[in-house]
């Protein structure tokens, strides 16, 4: 027994001394020694020995209250002694019963009662099933029946399904064939890799006539898993087709899994082993809402299931849909433009005006993403779009020309030259287009060299001052892993210079990027917004400075699309701006940049590997349209 039994003993014990002295004196022999030695037995789990304090068959007694534990999936049972009478040689006393059923409520309390007789001057309780449960009739057991709410959707920000509707198998058992349920739920627990100990216990608390679902695997995706469960004896499984699992923006939207030990740590109670719950992205962290809690009943019922009595109801709370600001036609036409890109590939497009994402698209196809392109993170599934850690290059220009801007004065640019370039102890290499000789003409052809050499105009805190009017390093929040980009402040020449150009030590995300695109056409930076119904923590904040500088910074990134190194952008219609840059990183990898804007998105690209992104902008833009 452990200290926590003996603890639980040692205050029932005393509460029954306490109500011996407020009770009234007894003449002996009196029938309290009977009622503690049942009840501090009972409590305690040693069913035998309350068993042996009443006038029933020992074994069948010891059997009727071991069986409600397991027929509850308790956590624990306190009992407490209230009045007892004694009426020559009949007795009663009644007890107050406290219930934790492990759920993270309120404990189900209630009263009942014993009666004993003495007889040859020995008491012994009456045995009856109501001793258990005032309500519980000869032959009855107590189970737990759990209704679950329809989960419902995440939606786009017109309220249509994120979804898309898969064929599933429901695996399950009806626990009263069971004809060895611990070797049928040990294989089933093996194979799903779910909780035995809390399946089986879950599964004896449960109706044993009704069909009990368990567990439910996607197709084909799971189809291994299910292959594998058909043959278990005991287990049943019912197909059927469901919006279950993400149709776009997959490491936003999320996926759906089994409720293993892992998963269970991480949602709580009141869910249970093989409950379908979100797995990663919104689905796991919007779980109660999408899911609401189940409605957990205790009823007293006959082996068959019929004559079923409610004992207890513990409300659970509805399902409601997820409102996102994603928009269908916005996302397909990323995604679609992102489709044949052989290299790991994100881009994330907002609504300049409020901030609201709008896309989040990754390229789910291309494997290999490292973990170092997510912050480092690997416990959280997410999306590069929003959370990736990446140096911006030339696109980090535009935080670079506002600082430089700040002073008022025109911008003079030594000229552009191709090749490698020593500036500040360190090497710069340019291999674009012709550069010219005036800052424009460098800005519209993403000149590092030209860029780099302007370190010495502007302060490393005037730098990280213009970056931080841009939201970058902003404490935005948002539902989903995110990051709003790094600009740490320059230590030496070296640094300044490799800062100046979106090197060095700066990280963005094509998230982060995309609302510094947002803010260069409405002059003012926004927090982003992914769910329609969230509070924004964080104000919009204009850029400040002169009108000019604003409408200087917008023709830079209109010519470097009409005339400079992000042409390729350029598509018919509505006028595009912005810019583009190849930057490397680490063990000779490199990223290729797009970020701009038209009148009614602002977004930025990412790929890992040299490609043309200005091109993936115009198909971007083409199929948005």
């Amino acid at each position: 027994m452990d200290i926590r039994r003996l603890r639980s003993a040692a205050g029932l014990a005393a509460a029954l001394l306490v109500t011996t002295t407020t009770a009234g004196c007894f003449a002996e022999p009196s029938p309290l020694p009977t009622i503690r030695d049942f009840l501090v037995a009972w409590q305690n789990g040693n069913y035998r020995d309350a068993a042996g304090q009443t006038d029933g068959d020992r074994t069948k007694v010891a059997d009727l209250l071991g069986a409600v534990p397991s027929q509850l999936d308790l956590a624990s049972l306190r009992l407490a002694l209230g009045r007892v009478r004694e009426n020559g040689e009949d007795a009663t006393a009644q007890f107050a019963v406290s219930i934790d059923l492990g759920d993270g409520g309120k404990p189900w309390s209630y009263g009942s009662s014993m009666r004993l007789h003495r007889t040859n001057g020995k008491w012994k309780v009456v045995w009856s099933p109501s001793i258990i449960h005032p309500a519980l009739g000869q032959g009855q057991r107590l189970a737990i029946v759990t209704s679950v709410p329809t989960r419902q959707p995440i939606v786009d920000n017109k309220a249509r399904t994120l979804l898309k509707k898969v064929r599933v198998e429901v695996f399950g058992v009806t626990p009263g064939r069971l004809a060895n349920a611990e070797q049928t739920l040990g294989r089933l627990a093996k194979i799903t890799h779910l909780d035995k100990d809390r399946l089986i216990a879950h599964v004896r608390s449960a109706p044993p006539q009704n069909f009990l679902p368990l567990v439910t695997l996607q197709m084909p995706d799971q189809a291994a898993d299910a292959a594998q469960l058909r043959p278990v004896p005991g287990v049943e499984s019912k197909p059927r087709f469901a919006y279950v699992a993400p149709a776009v923006a997959d490491e936003v939207v999320g996926r759906l899994g089994p409720a293993t030990a892992e998963r269970l740590q991480q949602v709580g109670a009141p869910y249970q082993p093989g409950d379908t719950i979100g797995v990663s992205g919104l689905q796991v962290l919007e779980q109660r809402k999408l899911a609401g809690t189940p409605t957990v009943q205790v009823v007293a019922q006959d082996p068959s299931g019929a004559g079923e009595k409610i004992l207890n109801e513990v409300p659970g709370t509805p399902s409601q849909p997820v409102a996102t600001t994603i928009d269908r036609r916005t996302q397909d036409a990323a995604e679609a433009a992102l489709k044949g890109v052989p290299y790991p590939a994100s881009l994330a497009a907002i609504d300049p005006s409020t901030g609201a994402i709008i896309a989040a698209a990754d390229n789910t196809a291309v494997q290999g993403r490292t973990d170092a392109r997510q912050g480092g993170d690997s416990s959280q599934e997410s999306s590069t779009a929003l959370n990736g850690h990446y140096p911006p290059g030339m696109t980090f220009s535009i935080v670079t020309t506002r600082a430089l801007l700040q002073n008022g004065q025109k911008i003079t640019s030594p000229p552009c030259k191709r090749g490698t370039q020593t500036i500040a102890g360190q090497d710069f290499t340019y291999s674009g287009p012709a550069g010219g000789k005036t800052f424009s003409s460098n800005f519209a052809v993403s000149c590092t060299t030209a860029f780099a050499a302007l370190y010495r105009d502007v302060v490393p805190q005037d730098l990280r001052a213009s970056a931080a009017r841009f939201g970058l390093g902003a404490p935005w929040s948002l539902p989903v892993p995110s990051f709003s980009g790094s600009v740490p402040l320059a230590t030496s020449e070296a640094e300044r210079a490799a800062e100046m150009v979106g090197q060095g030590r700066i990280e963005v995300s094509p998230l982060s990027m995309a609302l510094v695109a947002g803010a260069v056409l409405t002059g003012t930076w926004r927090p982003p917004q992914l769910l329609k119904d969230s509070p924004q923590r964080m104000q919009a904040q204009p850029l400040s400075g002169s009108a000019d500088s604003i409408n200087q910074l917008q023709a830079l990134m209109s010519r470097s699309v009409t005339s400079g190194a992000a042409k390729k952008a350029k598509v018919s219609g509505r006028p595009v701006s912005g810019v583009t840059a190849t930057v490397p990183y680490g063990n000779g990898k490199v990223v290729s940049w797009f970020v701009g804007y038209r009148q009614d998105v602002a977004f930025a690209i990412a790929v890992e590997g040299k490609w043309s992104a200005a091109t993936l902008a115009a198909a971007f833009l083409r199929a948005k349209r």
